[in-house]
């Protein structure tokens, strides 16, 4: 439930702070007022788009705050890791520039985030939404939504996937025969070329290096024979005179015992000496090159560069090609085993997700019944006596099929006159009929929504007298179970308010101040005199307010009674 709004500095509205009742609360006040501000900023709280156009002229910032119980929340914080309290608290704010931010409970959340929880919180039902009847690939969402069928959807149209990609499957083994034989012998000349080629993984850069080997041989090998003369093949090698140094240094160990140590470092610096020289004979003995190798490399690498640029790819790539090849190769020689294989699979499939989807067209047409005769009873309470509605359930497509929402099509038909045939809701329904409609369909599957907040805006549209007594009446139904807020031009309904606040405009100092104001008894009277009669308020009218505020008090006193027992 919405406990407080703080709104500070949208559009016209400096700073308001609204505090709500339980029940059914009404907002009222002359067209352009600011009424709309407040479910701008109910949208925002929501997690809905924001732009500077919110930001009141002059400030930097504008900001809405919200102050709701936590009741079916829990999930939502434990799953975005934010410590649930008594309340939920939303702030979000707005720049100048447009950017907006949003905190919950003090931790900063993505407006996709708070749309999640917005959507746990509150239901709001904008002057367009009544429209939304016109358009029937809703009424399927609406029946559905009555139905419960949300969790048999979802499972399903994952059925439903299921299938979808065995027909794609078998609709990409279908070719004619002239394009199948083309393909294979592409394939077949590919692997046989891969093939030939006989690719190992890393043989390019072996390759690579051998051939730079190969192309500085004259300076290799004349190094090594440096470097093996040096050190021990060349008359006064190291190694020669590191021997005499041995010689030299044992004699003078043998007058002074301390230098033994040093005679086994200069036998250690000789071996390791005489084993460097032993390793650069070894490998200059060890190679080989000749010409004819390093053609061979030239005419290797070459090749491998020709694969590579003529396929787009590098040494692993090509390796990896010539498998996948051989692949598609083996499938194209196997299609007609394996497309008949799936056509017997999806033959069984289609009959299991066929089943799925006319199991939930059974619980749509039994809640189509009980849905019908709610809308009728509901409508009939809103002053459509003669009213006939119906929720047609035809094969979708006009034959039987099913698709990703089952194998249902959904219309609503409705006629107000007694003596008329049904028609499309689309063709015939008036503005007023709508917005009862809607109010009704709102009421009924409310019983199967845990958001304990709904918002109307002007659901008064196109209803008057009788008819706008009704809708009162059920708005005030309504709230016995969840918190209404409700925008109205009507006394009919705001007289059954629970919390009535009054929202007015006023000038100073050339700027344009929007306040709201919650009405006592006597402000409530005033206010509905006013949407009687205007300006012209007489003592007459403001006798007919009061009568009328006793009367909607009779009305809920009995209601609610009624309901405690």
């Amino acid at each position: 439930m919405l406990a407080e709004l703080n709104i500070e500095n949208i559009a016209v509205i400096e700073n308001a702070d609204i505090t709500l009742v339980p029940g059914l609360n009404v907002l009222t006040g002359e067209t352009g007022a600011g009424k709309s501000i407040v479910i701008d900023a109910l949208g925002a709280i929501l997690g809905g788009r924001t732009s500077r156009d919110l930001v009141r002229t002059g400030a930097d910032k504008a900001a809405v705050t919200a102050v709701f119980t936590s009741d079916g929340t829990e999930g939502w914080f434990e799953e975005n890791e934010i410590e649930l309290e008594d309340n939920v608290v939303i702030r979000r704010r707005i720049s100048a520039d447009g950017k907006s931010s949003a905190v919950v409970n003090g931790v900063p959340v993505a407006a996709g985030t708070l749309r999640s929880l917005g959507a746990l919180l509150l239901d709001i039902h904008g002057q367009n939404d009544g429209r939304q009847l016109m358009d029937e690939g809703r009424h399927r969402e609406y029946l559905d939504g009555f139905a419960g069928v949300e969790a048999d959807l979802a499972a399903y149209r994952k059925r439903y996937e299921t299938y979808t990609a065995m027909l794609s499957d078998i609709h990409a083994l279908d070719m004619d025969e002239l394009e199948k034989r083309r393909l294979e012998e592409s394939l077949r000349y590919r692997i046989a070329e891969l093939e030939a080629a006989d690719l190992k993984a890393g043989e390019q850069d072996e390759l690579s290096a051998r051939r730079e080997l190969l192309r500085n041989a004259g300076k290799l090998t004349e190094a090594l024979d440096a470097s093996y003369d040096a050190l021990y093949g060349a008359r006064g090698s190291a190694a020669e005179q590191v021997g005499d140094a041995a010689v030299t240094a044992e004699r003078a160990a043998a007058l002074v015992p301390e230098l033994n140590g040093v005679v086994v470092q200069i036998d250690e610096a000789r071996h390791l000496i005489e084993d460097a020289a032993e390793r650069l004979r070894d490998f200059r003995e060890s190679l080989d090159f000749s010409p004819e190798e390093y053609d061979a490399l030239e005419t290797r690498l070459a090749l491998i560069r020709r694969l590579g640029k003529k396929f787009g790819t590098d040494e692993a790539g090509l390796i990896a090609l010539l498998a996948q090849s051989k692949r598609e190769l083996e499938a194209l020689e196997y299609a007609e085993e394996r497309r008949a294989g799936l056509e017997a699979e999806l033959a069984e499939y289609q009959k299991q997700t066929r089943a799925a989807a006319e199991a939930i067209s059974a619980k749509r047409k039994e809640a189509a019944a009980v849905l019908q005769k709610r809308i009728e009873e509901g409508l009939k309470e809103l002053n459509m006596p003669s009213v006939r509605f119906e929720a047609e359930i035809l094969p979708v497509g006009g034959e039987p099929g099913f698709d990703g929402s089952g194998c249902d099509e959904v219309r609503f038909l409705m006629s107000a006159n007694a003596g008329e045939a049904p028609g499309r809701i689309s063709r015939i329904a008036s503005g007023g009929e709508l917005a009862r409609i809607m109010l009704v369909m709102k009421d009924v599957l409310s019983e199967r929504d845990a958001v304990q907040t709904m918002v109307f805006d002007e659901i008064d549209e196109g209803v008057s007298g009788v008819a706008a007594q009704r809708v009162g009446e059920k708005l005030a139904r309504l709230s016995g179970n969840k918190q209404v807020i409700c925008v109205t031009h009507l006394p009919q309904i705001a007289a059954m308010a629970d919390g009535h606040f009054r929202i007015e405009k006023t000038e100073r100092n050339g700027r344009t101040f929007t306040a709201i104001t919650f009405l006592d008894g006597e402000g409530r009277t005033r206010e509905l005199a006013r949407l009687h009669g205007g300006e012209n308020i007489t003592p007459i009218t403001l006798a007919s307010a009061k009568e009328q505020l006793e009367a909607s008090e009779q009305y809920k006193a009995g209601y609610r009674k009624g309901q405690q027992k």
